[in-house]
């Protein structure tokens, strides 16, 4: 089984838990503090990846609207993180524990599927789209990003969201598809921090059986 702790950090801006990130990322890196998986809910964003992305609502718009609006490092296009939905940042050697980038990715997915399936939801990958979907309406957003082989940036599983708020932009670039959440297939979603226990413990298993996960 994989030594890894996790820990809720409750609800953070964005601002925050990206500081939190990198700050703990280097503490990795120089042997200066263990790995760690937080479990989070973000105050409402839309954070976008390395790549260029078109047509996104303006900063004072965005702000009118309670949003803010972050560009990251990590791979992927625009998302959307607020109330209902719940974050896990694993800050994990990758290439010590021999997972790789495409196998890191592959293991957290995989987490998110045996938690959907503890909640009878039949959720799979789609080829060519990172993430986690039920059909072609994706539940869980996947980015990452690496520095000297320890990530940081993570999963987003929508639980009970108002999803009107993916309405402002294309989210992951889905042209052919849709973002849905927990709630449109339970009368009684799990909220964050309800959810996060057994969401830690899925994925923690998924990264110690990489096998598991192809």
């Amino acid at each position: 089984m994989i030594d890894l702790h996790w820990e809720w950090l409750g609800t953070l801006s964005y601002d925050t838990a990206l500081d939190l990130q990198r700050k703990r990322r280097e503490a990795v890196i120089s042997a200066k503090a263990p790995e760690v998986l937080w479990l989070l809910e973000h105050e409402p964003v839309i954070t976008t990846g390395r790549r260029k992305v078109d047509n996104l609502p303006s900063e004072e718009s965005l702000r009118k609207s309670g949003v803010s609006l972050h560009q990251t490092e990590r791979g992927g296009l625009a998302t959307f993180h607020g109330p209902g939905q719940l974050v896990a940042y694993p800050i994990i050697d990758c290439w010590s524990r021999r997972l790789g980038a495409k196998g890191t990715v592959h293991a957290l997915e995989q987490g998110v599927i045996r938690w959907l399936e503890r909640h009878s939801i039949p959720a799979e990958r789609r080829s060519g789209y990172p993430g986690v979907w039920i059909g072609k309406s994706k539940i869980c957003a996947v980015g990452m990003h690496f520095r000297r082989g320890v990530s940081m940036h993570g999963v987003a599983l929508n639980l009970n969201m108002d999803l009107d708020q993916f309405s402002m932009f294309t989210p992951c670039g889905i042209t052919d598809g849709n973002v849905t959440h927990l709630a449109n297939f339970t009368d009684s979603p799990p909220t964050p921090e309800q959810a996060a226990p057994s969401l830690a413990a899925d994925l923690i298993y998924s990264l110690a059986h990489p096998e598991c996960t192809i």
